[in-house]
């Protein structure tokens, strides 16, 4: 049999000590972005639809991203507010999957991440109608000009539309590649956002 391809995962009491030890790994490992997870998200309709975003931040209250609100995603988490997100380590050979409810961020929170934003990150916020038609590229390029104009000499204000959400997890499974498809899993849950976590192993 083939070596494992990294060791069994020792889990520990909390989900989330785990999750920064693997993040900070990536971290070191991962030739861009460590912190890119799919989002799925699924409307009234019944559609799923997934997408690659940036973690922002994470903390016992679960795993913020930023968006326009009212692009696709932010339609469909206004509709339903429950969502999956996956991240894959391929150089580690490692996936981590969160399920949960959703939770729009707090203003204050908002505003202080999209203030730390480079500036023109704040103004494609501005110009972009995110997930709507657009007829040109350059059609894109003058709404840009138009708001560095508007914002000329002045800090850019966080849009009405743009702002974060949290995923607040009820599960977290941790997934390590191992020979012959024999991988190694453990899947956290708990019943309640603040009740205790427990784990246990799963045939992969």
């Amino acid at each position: 049999m083939n070596p494992d391809y990294g060791p069994c995962i020792t889990p520990a009491a909390d989900p989330l000590a785990l999750f920064a030890s693997w993040l900070a790994q990536a971290q070191t490992s991962e030739i861009n972005d460590p912190n890119a997870m799919a989002l799925a998200t699924v409307g009234a309709d019944g559609q799923p639809s997934v997408r690659m975003v940036l973690l922002k931040d994470y903390d016992t209250r679960g795993f913020t991203f930023y968006t326009n609100t009212e692009s696709h995603k932010g339609q469909q988490l206004a509709q339903q507010p429950r969502a999956a997100l996956l991240f894959h380590w391929k150089s580690l050979r490692r996936q981590v999957r969160v399920e949960g409810a959703v939770q729009p961020v707090s203003t204050t929170e908002a505003d202080a991440y999209f203030a730390a934003r480079p500036r023109m990150a704040q103004v494609g916020a501005w110009a972009s109608a995110q997930s709507r038609p657009l007829a040109s590229r350059e059609e894109l390029t003058q709404a840009v000009q138009a708001t560095e104009a508007r914002f000329n000499e002045q800090d850019v204000p966080r849009p009405p539309h743009w702002s974060g959400y949290r995923i607040i997890p009820a599960q977290i499974e941790f997934w390590q590649e191992q020979g012959f498809r024999l991988h190694d899993r453990v899947v956290y849950t708990r019943p309640q956002p603040e009740g205790h976590w427990t784990h246990a192993r799963c045939y992969p």
